[in-house]
Parts: structure tokens; sequence; C-alpha cells
């Protein structure tokens, strides 16, 4: 079945098991059924098989298992994108449906976090919040390029003794009423 990229990773439950992989994971799918225990397996491995075919998840390793052959995975980033073009030519009700997994997504991040003892968020380092903030477009560009820098600087990191696996979610947007594409004449401030 032919899938656009879109497509593929705006299913509810593919979109999971790919933020499951998040930070440069390699994972089983005994290890994914342990972290999406609310997933059926049989429906955990047909997203699985679904999305390695269109080459989103590659083979890590192989190793044998009580006589089964057990494969970990690792995301293939690239593959996991949706490219600028794909984004320009989507509709106003893509992006809407896109922007729906997107949240419930985030939604059901957010109870399993609490479901799971969080809660307090001050000692989790944790939380949720909205800025503002006012640029042109330059400007905004070169604030995605140092956020971008900065995180790949963390990300790089890896896991290790003290470090908890953390997920960093922005959306940005301009604000209701705002003009884009242009800077504001001084009389419309």
């Amino acid at each position: 079945m032919a899938l656009d990229t879109a497509e593929l990773l705006l299913h509810p439950v593919r979109l999971r098991i790919v933020q499951a992989f998040l930070g440069g994971r390699s994972l089983t799918t005994a290890d994914l059924r342990a972290e999406l225990a609310d997933v059926p397996p049989a429906t955990l491995y047909r997203q699985v098989a679904t999305l390695a075919e269109h080459g989103v998840l590659r083979t890590a390793g192989e190793r044998r298992v009580r006589g089964a052959v057990e494969r970990s995975y690792r995301l293939d980033e690239a593959a996991a994108s949706v490219d600028a073009t794909a984004v320009r030519s989507m509709s106003p009700e893509q992006h809407r449906r896109a922007f729906l997994t997107f949240v419930a997504g985030l939604l059901a991040d957010f109870d399993r976090y609490l479901d799971g003892g969080g809660g307090d968020l001050g000692r989790d380092l944790a939380g949720y919040r909205q800025n503002a903030f006012h640029a042109t477009d330059g400007e905004t560009v070169e604030f995605i390029s140092r956020l971008q820098a900065l995180f790949a600087e963390y990300a790089a990191l890896g896991p290790g003794p003290g470090r908890t696996r953390r997920l960093l979610t922005t959306v940005l947007l301009p604000a209701a009423g705002s003009t884009t594409g242009q800077e504001e004449s001084p009389d419309r401030r």
C-alpha cells in the first residue's frame, strides 16, 4: 500500500511508535509493548511492520530468543519527516487533521505521565506554558535555527547515568490577529 509520509505518520498508533524511538533509541517490539502497553499486541506488530516496510524504522540488530529472531529497530529520522513541499501542499483540512493527531498524542503523553506517578512538575522539571514574542520573519528563522542548534547540542549527549529521556514539544504560530510575512507598519503597532 502506497502512503505518503504525512498519511503514514498521522496514524495515532504509528505516531506513538515513532515518538517512542525519538532520541536515537533502539527498541525491540517487546520494548515497545512495555512502553505502549495500552496498544493491543497485534495492532502494535502490524504498525511496526508498516513503518518498517516504508523505511521509517530500520533494523538495527537481530538476536535469537527462544528459537525466534528478535529484531531491534531504530528510527530513520529523514524517512520520518514530512518535507516542506508536502507541508505547503496540505489543505487546511489536512493541517487540522494533522494537528489534531499531534495534540491528541501530546494529551495521551501527558496522561501517561500523570498516570505513571507524575504530577509534581517542579520535581520532574516538566511544564507547559505559552509565551509570545515579536519578530520579523528573518528574526524568527534565526530563533528557530538557534533553538535547533541548542537542542542538537543536548540531544547529542545521549542516554547516561542520571539522564532522563525528556520530550520537548514545540508549536510556533502567529498569534491571532497578527500579520505574517511582513513587518507591521509603525502606525499599526
